[in-house]
């Protein structure tokens, strides 16, 4: 069982650092932003990329817990 915690693991640190791209990305598009509606288009685009990390993030977590379980 170490591989599905190892690569839960991976799979985690991977969802995190989407987490904190996305973040970056929303503090520049606000820096930038010349109105709400250019910083609302903007938002929009990174919102998925966003809703992606956090979905790769939780199946890395629960590889972990169930890699944890089985182990």
């Amino acid at each position: 069982m170490d591989y599905l915690i190892w690569g839960g693991a991976a799979l985690t640190l991977t969802g995190v650092a989407g987490i904190a791209g996305t973040i970056i990305a929303v503090a520049r598009a606000r820096r930038a932003a010349s109105d709400d509606v250019a910083l609302k288009d903007r938002l929009m685009r990174i919102l998925p990329w966003n809703l992606a990390a956090l979905l790769v993030s939780c199946l890395g977590l629960m590889c972990v817990v169930t890699g944890v379980i089985l182990g």
